[in-house]
Order: C-alpha cells, then structure tokens, then sequence
C-alpha cells in the first residue's frame, strides 16, 4: 500500500534514511513546526484552494502537491475520529434503553388491575373475554336486523342507523325505550302507527356528543399537550426552524430542521398531498383576555373572522379551565375555512384546541387535528390535517396585544381547485397566518370603533345622529357580510359552462329554501363567477366601491347615479366602512342599499343588499336589528398569487407587481315567497339570474378596458 507525502498529519523529527531495497520510496516527515502551522491553517480552513496551498508550501518549504495530501488524510483522519466519538454515544444510548426497556419488562410481570386491586389477565383469560364480546356482539347485530327489518316494512324504506340507541345494550333490546329517527325532516315516528309506544324524536346533530371511553380522553390530553409544546418553540424560536422567503419576506418552515427535532408521519396517505407554513405577528386592539375568551367561543370565534371561518362549533368540552384565565381548557371543536370562491372548496377540520397561560399575561392557544372518525364527519375532512397550529396572545400595557400566529397544515386540495385558483391556494396566503392575523387586526379594529362615541361619521344628510344608530348598522353591516360570506360554498351548486373562456369559470347556481331568520323566506337563487383580470386589485377593488362608478357595471340602476348618504368608518384604511346609499329607480322608492366594504391580506370584498326605508330607519333609531330579513350580494377581489404579481392586494403596500387579480360576482335574488315554495323552480328563473350576473361581469370588462 502506498502512502502519499505528509502522512497522517502526525509525528515529527528529521528525514529518514534511504532504503536500501529497491523499489521503495523515500519517506518524508515534516517537522514540528511544520505540522503546528499546517494544524493551525485547518482549523481556519480545511479546504484550502490552489493559491492557498501554494502560498504554504513557499512558507513551509514543501510542495504543493505534499500539501494536498496533507489536507486530504487530515480531513480523513478527522471524520473518522467524529464517527468514532458518535457511535459510542449511540452505543450508551442504546445500552442505557435496553436497560429501561427490562426494568420495563419487570414492573409490568408485577402490575396490578387499577378497578380491583387483583393481578392482570393473563393471556388466556383476555382471549376468552374478547370471544365472548364478539359472540355478544354478533347477536347484538342480529336483533339490530330484526328491529330493522321490522321498521322498514312500516316506513316503505329501509333503515340505514339507529340514531338513539342506549349507550350500553344487554343481550335483548327495550322496544319501549328505544328511539329511532323519522324518514322526514321533522320529529320522531309516532307511537301509534307502529304500536310499540315509540316517543317523538329530534333531528340530531351531526356533531351530537355521546361521551368518549377514559382511554380517548386520555390521547387527546396527550396530544394537545404535545402539540401545546412543540407551537411554543415553533412560535417563540425563529431559526433554525423558521427561514425568511426569497420572494416575499415572510417565514416559511424549513422541514429538514423542523422534522429532526419533531418527527412527524405525513397524516395523507396521498402523493398530491402538500404541507403548508406560515407565521405572522402583529399588534391588535384588544386585551389578551378577551381574544382567549372570543377564541374559546365558536360563536364569537366566527364574529372574529367572518371572510374566512363560516362554520364552527364546540362539539366536547373536555376541560374547561380556570375561572379567570381558561388556562388549561381543552375543547373538540369542528371548523370550516373558507376563501370566498365557489371554485375553491372550504376546509373542513375535526381539532383540539387548548389553551394555556404561561405566564402572566400571556397565552398559547394551540390547535391540532385529532381523528374524529364519528357519524356526521364529511369527506372532505380527509384531505386536510392540521398539525400544531395556534397563536400566542401577550397583553400590552396600552390594552392592545401583540399576536404570533402560526399555520401548519398537510392539504390534497389540487382536484378541488379551479384552475384560476391553484396559484393563490398553492401559497401559503389564502389560508395561511398573513391572512388570520391581518383579518384579527381588522375585526378588533372594528370592535374598537363600535364601541367608541366617536366613531368618524360622514352624515351627508343628517341620517345618522345617534351612537346607538350607527351602532345597529354598523351591526346589520357585519351581518350582511357573514352572510353573504356564508353562501359562496355553493352547496348543490349547478354549472352553467357556457360563459367558461380561458379567464372566465362559467357561472354556479345554487337554489335553496330559505326558512332562517334574518333572511327573506322563500326559494332564494345564488348565482357565483370568477374571472381573472388583468389589473391590480386596488384598481378593481376602488372601482367596484366607488358609488360614483356604479351605473357603469350595475344593470339594475339602469344607468340612473345614486348617492352615499351616511358614511361610517370601520377602521383607519379608507376602505372599511359601512355605507347607506340612495339608489334613484322610479319604481322602487321606497328602497335604500346598505354597503359595507373592507380591505384585507387577501384583497378587498364589497358587499350591499337592498333595505326598505321603514326597516333602515328602525336601526338607525337603535332599535334590535338581528332578525331583519337581509339577502346580501357583493364581491369579492384578491391578488392572482402568480409569481410576478403576488398574492396580496396592492393596497397593502407589500407587492406591487404588474399581474393580475381574481374578481369573484356573487348575487342572491328571492324569485318566489314562502306562500309559493311548493312550486317547482323552472329554467326560466334561473336563466334569468344567469344572464343578470353575465351581463354585469361583461359591464365590468368594458368599463375597465379588460374586455378584449
């Protein structure tokens, strides 16, 4: 075996002699000093380049190439001693778990039944107990065949589920207690016509709780507080797990230091499967305290974000927490995030949320995704996975509170994507924490307002004089917005392709009967488009909310002007308000139009819906305005997310690139009352609403010169 000048780097002393065999070749030692500068040099550079090793050799007297060589068995010699440092920690870490794993193995020959005190089962009597729970179990599903079929020559349909049987049956079913649900929509099947005394029943709810054995208790503990621990380190630790976007700024995960500390399975099982992260922080106008109780109420957690979350509901409260502060309350929840685009579909999740004060004044409310595998659960709710998400709430002196958010979800959204969508979806904006922490700001900033006397008022003529007036319209106007946000999922949607081009989606229509309050009774048609436009989104968003350019796209004004009457400020961007306006119809005076417009993360959204003069006049005089019927239309306007453009709305002042924006025309139009919704729904109608949405999406394009 030959060995290269230099050695291994060690040794020292004078040049050995020659060898006297032939064939061999003389062998060199550098000296101390050598050694001691060239030791010194790999500490600072163990991959010196040409000039490098030239300059040493001249210094030390040897050649390049001896040099060479003398850093590359240098650079060996150090890796094999690292590898031979690691693998005898591994060794004592591998010693030091077959250790636990025996003493394991010991406690658990002693353990002792918790119910009884008495030994555990062996192996032969937990055979035995799981055969005579099988054996129970199929003659439990016998006599639920029997009972079944029973039914079903009563009803003319076959029984799929029990909804109500009792928790725990014995070896026979109690007809007279049991509960079965009605075919119909209402109430349960009536005792006679059956004869077994049968009591009405409710329609249940699908998240409806039954109670969960000790054992899942137990893993949602340990999983909310597993998650609870890895979102503070995620939200308080920037690198190495967070890195700043090339492109735009913002933190993105990097997944090779994130998944080292935290070993994840990827939840969907999928090769379309993606993961999404984000993190933002921002300062809001609202104490700490009230954000956790806003966050650990459905209801209120709706009203905090009304663009993006148009469902929530607690399904279990596992642990309610402290009075005072909710530390320690635990929650299964059920939520549906939305982005405003019959083309995009809603986001459905099955979580815990737990929330934990970790100090004073500060508090983490984490959410992550649990396997809520119940009757009621949609499909849909298989293509999404959140892992540890949340945010961390610290209170300010001022009364405001600086909020971090974190998003972290697993997603196989790309079939339920439209193409004009994919591009924004596929960031981390449309769904990410830019958007949650932008709308939190927003929404509290509007809270403060409504609360304050000295809302900024513009009463052009004298409409508005009292804080309670403005208050019920600014309330009516939060409303209308949920509601109009709450209908863009278009469920039973039908296509009309027809309007389809390259930028254009075609149009969706929805029909559904409306019996809610706060909305006209009757059969209600919502018809929906987006389109692609090339222009920023400030320039449409300004356009759609100007009343001075609504004859331009509103067909129903038929070219007469309207007017703002009363301007109500919802925040500091000029952009949210809440406005009255006076269209001029010769045949409808007796209407007014509510608007109300905000701006976003995302984009903007502009939303209005006819009021009568009676109705509009009671709010502003204060008076209750939560069951008014309202039917609101709109629309809604957001960056393209192309890569040249951005995702974000101009307005912003983030990105101001030259592409393009995404305008979504939404209308709801009542086309029969209730004393009429018996009667079928024909083509007529909905062409009708068809070719209303075509005709101003088509006004749009021509007045802002998109129209080629």
């Amino acid at each position: 075996m030959e060995f290269r000048a230099g050695g291994n780097g060690s040794g020292g002393g004078d040049q050995d002699g020659p060898n006297s065999r032939k064939g061999m070749k003389v062998y060199n030692r550098h000296t101390p000093q050598q050694i001691q500068r060239l030791e010194s040099f790999f500490k600072d550079c163990p991959h010196p380049d040409e000039n490098q090793r030239g300059q040493l050799g001249r210094e030390l007297g040897l050649e390049s190439r001896q040099i060479k060589f003398w850093f590359q068995n240098k650079r060996t010699q150090t890796k094999t001693q690292h590898e031979r440092a690691d693998n005898g920690a591994l060794r004592q870490e591998n010693e030091r778990i077959q250790c636990e794993n025996l003493a394991i193995r010991e406690a658990l020959k002693n353990v002792i039944c918790p119910s009884c005190g008495g030994p555990p089962f062996g192996e032969e009597e937990r055979q035995r107990n799981i055969e005579k729970l099988q054996i129970e179990n199929a003659q439990l599903k016998e006599e639920h065949e029997k009972v079944s079929n029973l039914l079903a020559k009563y009803i003319g349909k076959p029984i799929t589920q029990l909804h109500s049987l009792p928790p725990a049956l014995g070896p026979s079913l109690d007809m007279s207690s049991a509960t079965f649900p009605s075919q119909d929509t209402g109430g349960g099947l009536p005792g006679p016509a059956l004869g077994l005394n049968l009591p009405p029943v409710k329609v249940r709810d699908p998240f409806q709780f039954k109670g969960f054995p000790d054992m899942e208790k137990t893993l949602m503990t340990e999983t909310a507080t597993a998650a609870m621990n890895e979102l503070i380190r995620l939200l308080r630790v920037n690198e190495p797990f967070w890195i700043r976007s090339l492109t735009n700024e913002k933190y993105v995960l990097q997944r090779d230091s994130y998944e080292r500390i935290f070993s994840k399975a990827n939840h969907l099982k999928i090769s379309s499967a993606r993961i999404e992260s984000s993190k933002e922080s921002s300062v809001v106008a609202m104490s700490g305290m009230q954000l956790v109780d806003m966050f650990l109420d459905p209801d209120k957690y709706m009203d905090l974000f009304p663009t993006i979350i148009t469902k929530a509901s607690t399904i279990k409260v596992l642990e309610s927490g402290l009075i005072g502060s909710r530390s320690g309350s635990l929650q299964l929840m059920y939520e549906q995030m939305h982005i405003l685009s019959p083309l995009v579909a809603p986001r459905e999740f099955y979580f815990l949320r737990y929330c934990q004060q970790i100090e004073i004044g500060v508090w983490v409310i984490v959410d992550v995704s649990f396997d809520y595998s119940k009757e009621g659960q949609p499909d849909s709710s298989f293509r999404f996975w959140k892992l540890p998400s949340g945010c961390m709430i610290e209170d300010l002196p001022d009364g405001c509170s600086k909020v971090t958010w974190a998003e972290h979800v697993e997603v196989d959204d790309k079939s339920l994507t439209h193409r004009l969508y994919r591009d924004l979806v596929s960031g981390s904006l449309a769904f990410g924490a830019e958007r949650m922490v932008g709308t939190l700001q927003r929404m509290c900033e509007r809270l403060a307002y409504l609360a304050n006397d000295n809302t900024p008022t513009r009463d052009l003529a004298g409409v508005i004089s009292l804080p309670e007036g403005r208050r019920s319209i600014m309330k009516l106007g939060h409303r209308m917005v949920k509601d109009f946000c709450g209908v863009l999922s278009m469920s039973g949607k039908l296509d009309f392709p027809q309007l389809s081009e390259v930028d254009n989606s075609g149009v969706r229509v929805s029909v559904r009967k409306s019996t809610e309050p706060g909305q006209p009774e009757g059969m209600i048609v919502s018809a929906a488009t987006s389109l692609w436009l090339p222009l920023q989104c400030q320039t449409v968003f300004d356009f759609i909310r100007d009343e001075k350019m609504r004859t331009q796209w509103d067909v129903l004004s038929c070219g007469n002007p309207v007017h703002e009457i009363a301007h109500i400020a919802n925040g500091i961007h000029p952009g949210n308000c809440t406005s009255i306006i006076q269209p001029f119809v010769p045949y409808e005076n007796n209407m007014l139009m509510l608007q109300e417009s905000c701006v976003e993360p995302l984009g903007g959204l502009v939303v209005y819906a006819p009021i009568d003069i009676p109705t509009i006049k009671a709010a502003i005089r204060g008076e209750e305005s939560g069951n008014v019927p309202i039917l609101p239309s709109g629309f809604i306007v957001s960056g393209d997310g192309r890569p040249d453009s951005g995702a974000r709305c101009a307005s912003l002042g983030n990105i101001m690139g030259s592409g393009g924006s995404l305008l979504t025309v939404a209308f709801q139009i009542l086309v029969c009352g209730p004393a009429a919704q018996n009667q079928q729904l024909n083509m007529e109608t909905v062409a009708t609403v068809n070719a209303l949405i075509s005709s101003t999406v088509q006004k749009i394009k021509i007045a802002l010169n998109c129209s080629g």
